[in-house]
């Protein structure tokens, strides 16, 4: 599911928790979990095209505006791909920004 700016400035939207994914340590997307949805939605443009930042600060600073409960930055480890192994399965690395414990 996608969600863009726009929509999260109705009145009553209640963003629970953003997850800021790297993707390749180049770019970061914004994953949002809203308490009107089941599943997490992605920050798009109205083209429906997934938002990409240059920093996580960068994706932080674009959401400034919004109530957010909890911010993680989760970057997944690319190890055992990068020294030709299938992947393991470990878990993402998640530093928690803001919120609760």
């Amino acid at each position: 599911m996608r969600i863009t700016t726009e929509e999260l400035a109705n009145d009553g939207i209640v963003i629970e928790r953003l997850e800021i994914r790297s993707i390749e340590g180049q770019y970061y997307m914004a994953r949002l979990w809203v308490a009107q949805t089941p599943q997490p939605q992605v920050l798009s443009d109205r083209h429906g095209t997934t938002i990409l930042f240059r920093s996580a600060w960068q994706a932080r600073d674009a959401l400034a505006a919004f109530h957010i409960d909890v911010v993680e930055e989760v970057h997944d480890s690319a190890y055992d791909e990068m020294i030709g192994l299938p992947q393991s399965g470990a878990q993402p690395m998640r530093l928690r920004r803001r919120g609760p414990s």
